[in-house]
């Protein structure tokens, strides 16, 4: 046997420094005669007592005759020191590194690791300290919330260092029991060993026990690596495709798991191409989270370098742990969902990302033993609410290739990931019965649930950047957003190119369904519309100030207020959206996207938007809402001016109660109607600065004794209406700026990013 030297073996190993190979090696497998190792099946479990001698790099399959009729195998992997960073002090198994265990395997399958250094003699003081120790350690790491537990016992020689940890999906009856096996697994797979670790295919928990202090180190030892021999079908032409669903699954799970107080995460990953696929990821909690990633950190070298492709694999060592299946294993619902938007796998010369993760814990936030995530990435990653969208550079050639990360650690989450199944019941097939309208994005169905809440689904329109764009912004902004005047986003669902969104469903439909249609206006009396017009200035308030971070709407309108059975509004639609910095007042764009009508003129012409821009089309509101007419396509008599332009002329001759609708111009006093459209031109004044703030206009509102300042004429008051289109479309010209606008159709182009 050749001597290594510190970590670098040939051709077979000693560990030296790093310890010595394991000795005792389990593997499963089936009667064989001259088969490869792809076509090796599952038999019954082996001890292979002697140590296995394996070529750099080579697989050798090594067969044990346990019958008259059976031979059982199991096929090993060397896996070079280089391949896995290892220290001098660093104390791991090195032969074999890599064991394909081939599968299904056993229930109860013990994989123990015994040490080299040393036996203790029956009946010895060593042996009493292990047996006070099995039975005090097990109740300790039960007792535990975490379930976990270390321990000392006994003076040197006969010193004991011990670690317990049950998964984090475990419970503390069946911790306490699988820890009390252990010991006795231990014990006799080990026989007379001082050093033992025992990990489990399916029990919940590993154990480690040795007379050498590895609990003053974070040193991930005696790793064992499983991989299924299950390969997808036809995977090689998508290899990195695959690799990059792979590399998020761990990425994002690691993540997790790392800033979990229990160091401890499960998820799953749908992509509608490939099974589902389920991870968890666990760390000892008495490391940091800094701790917890470094030990990660090889993990993800060596997943894609040796599981690519395959339908599971594992990686267990003392610190930290790693599990993927093409099925669910662990108990509850995955603590992490991730969705992939990309409905197939197709070819790609993409090169795989950096292998990291990030961002990197606070603490450590320029830690050189992780390299940064690549500038797009690190650009584009925002975190709201708890929730995450993360998008890696293997995904920005690749919209509808993105990863969309929920966490749903909070037990108090009222977000749900919907199955595709689910919404077809509910909706019964998305019928024609169900349908409640169409928007600019796609249709929208009424559904029930099972439990009889009903819902409201807006499917959005296959192949549709739009679609995917909308998708992405109303989940991310809106999801966790709590406030009676928003509509609460219940879930989501994709599958393919399925994206749909479920909200709560209100059954007094939209706003522009009452006060433009003359057999409905009467029922929204005035104090209906009080309600309503402070409800939808409340609702922007809170997006502008109150809201963690600013956000502006740039799509309000009457068929974006949706009402409730008490006629209260909630503002909806948030999919062309823009988050701003507590610290930013403005951004600007080159696509200017909305609906015309509502549109500030600074924003129309310029792209330059602002809370003021949704101040201005709240006041473009608040006018339709009193005069029960449409800005877009309004014509009064023969002055073709648009509702802007009309009542600004009104209010500059004095007449502004012309400007009320008739079912409330009885309703309402002359003072209160004329405060009211003195806030609405004020919010549609030309320039924005002269326009005031949503705090303002709530104020307003709400002050009926002050006095307000005269507004100046608003943007478009001079603009006529074309009479060459009778659909509704308008066309405006002012300063050399054309735009067309079909009425109250929203204009959507591919946004710029927020």
């Amino acid at each position: 046997m050749v001597d290594a030297g510190p970590c670098e073996p040939t051709e077979t190993v000693d560990a030296g420094p790093c310890e010595s190979p394991q000795r005792q090696l389990v593997g499963t497998g089936r009667e064989t005669d001259g088969m490869d190792l792809d076509s090796v099946a599952v038999g019954v479990p082996l001890f292979i007592d002697d140590p296995v001698s394996l070529q750099r790099g080579e697989v050798e399959l090594r067969c044990t005759v346990v019958s008259s009729v059976s031979t059982s195998c199991m096929a090993m992997r060397f896996l070079s020191a280089v391949d896995l960073p290892c220290h001098p002090c660093m104390a791991m198994v090195i032969l074999p590194l890599l064991l394909l265990l081939l599968v299904p395997l056993t229930a109860a399958q013990t994989w123990p690791a015994c040490g080299e250094s040393g036996n203790y003699k029956s009946n010895s003081t060593y042996e009493a300290n292990l047996k006070l120790l099995s039975s005090t350690l097990p109740k300790k790491a039960a007792s535990n919330t975490t379930l976990f537990a270390t321990d000392t016992v006994g003076n040197v020689p006969n010193t004991i260092f011990a670690l317990a940890l049950c998964r984090g999906d475990s419970n503390a009856s069946a911790c306490e029991g699988c820890l009390v096996t252990a010991f006795q697994d231990g014990q006799e797979h080990c026989t007379s060993n001082k050093d033992a670790t025992v990990y489990y295919n399916s029990n919940p928990c590993m154990l480690r026990f040795s007379n050498k202090n590895f609990l003053a180190t974070n040193v991930n030892d005696n790793i064992l690596v499983i991989v299924s021999l299950d390969m997808f079908i036809n995977i090689s032409t998508r290899a990195d495709s695959f690799s990059f669903l792979l590399f998020t699954l761990l990425n994002n799970t690691a993540q997790s798991a790392a800033n979990s107080s229990r160091r401890f995460t499960t998820s799953r990953l749908d992509v509608s191409s490939l099974p589902t696929l389920y991870c968890l990821m666990q760390c000892t909690p008495d490391l940091t989270a800094d701790d917890c990633v470094a030990c990660f950190q090889p993990y993800s070298q060596i997943t894609l370098k040796y599981m690519d492709g395959r339908k599971g694999g594992r990686l267990l060592g003392t610190r930290c742990s790693m599990r993927y299946e093409i099925y669910p294993f662990f108990q509850g619902d995955p603590m992490l969902r991730i969705i992939s938007l990309v409905s197939e796998l197709p070819p790609t010369n993409n090169t795989m990302p950096p292998v990291t993760l990030y961002p990197p814990p606070q603490s450590q936030p320029h830690s050189p033993d992780a390299a940064p995530p690549p500038p797009e990435a690190q650009a584009t990653t925002q975190e709201l609410h708890g929730t995450e969208i993360v998008h890696d550079q293997a995904a920005t050639n690749r919209p509808e290739e993105d990863a969309l990360v929920w966490r749903l650690e909070e037990k108090s989450s009222e977000f749900t990931l919907f199955d595709f199944s689910e919404i077809l019941r509910a909706t019964h097939n998305f019928s024609k019965e169900n349908l409640l309208g169409q928007g600019g994005f796609g249709p929208v169905y009424k559904g029930q649930l099972p439990d009889g809440i009903e819902i409201a689904v807006k499917r959005l329109a296959s192949h549709s950047r739009q679609g995917f764009t909308e998708f992405k912004n109303e989940v991310e902004l809106i999801a966790k957003l709590q406030h009676s005047n928003l509509v609460k986003l219940m879930g989501c669902c994709i599958q393919g190119e399925e994206k749909l969104l479920v909200y709560e469903y209100l059954p007094n439909k939209s706003l522009d369904f009452f006060i433009f249609d003359v057999s409905r206006t009467t029922l929204v009396d005035w104090n209906k519309r009080c309600v309503i017009i402070e409800g939808i200035a409340q609702g922007l308030l809170y997006l502008h100030k109150h809201s963690r971070l600013r956000i502006i709407h740039r799509d309000l309108k009457a068929s974006n207020i949706l009402l409730d059975q008490d006629m209260n509004p909630k503002i909806s639609d948030f999919g062309l959206a823009k988050i701003f910095s507590s610290n930013d007042t403005q951004g600007s764009t080159k696509r200017v996207v909305g609906t015309y009508g509502y549109m500030a003129p600074e924003y129309a012409s310029e792209g330059i938007y602002s809370i003021k821009s949704d101040v201005f089309s709240f006041g473009v509101l608040l006018l339709e809402i009193l005069s029960g007419q449409r800005n877009s396509g309004f014509h009064q008599h023969e002055d073709f001016l648009n509702l802007l332009g009309y009542s600004w002329q009104l209010w500059e001759g004095g007449r502004f109660l012309e400007l009320l609708e008739a079912s409330i111009a009885k309703e309402i006093h002359a003072a209160e109607a004329r405060r009211y459209i003195n806030i609405a031109l004020m919010c549609v004044q030309e320039h924005a600065d002269d326009r005031p703030t949503m705090s303002n206009v709530v104020a307003m509102l709400n002050s009926e004794g002050v006095i307000l300042p005269e507004p100046k004429h608003p943007a478009y008051f001079n603009l006529r209406v074309s009479k060459e289109d009778e659909s509704g479309s308008v066309l405006y010209s002012h300063n050399d700026v054309t735009i067309c606008s079909n009425n109250d159709v929203t204009i959507t182009e591919e946004p710029d990013g927020r």
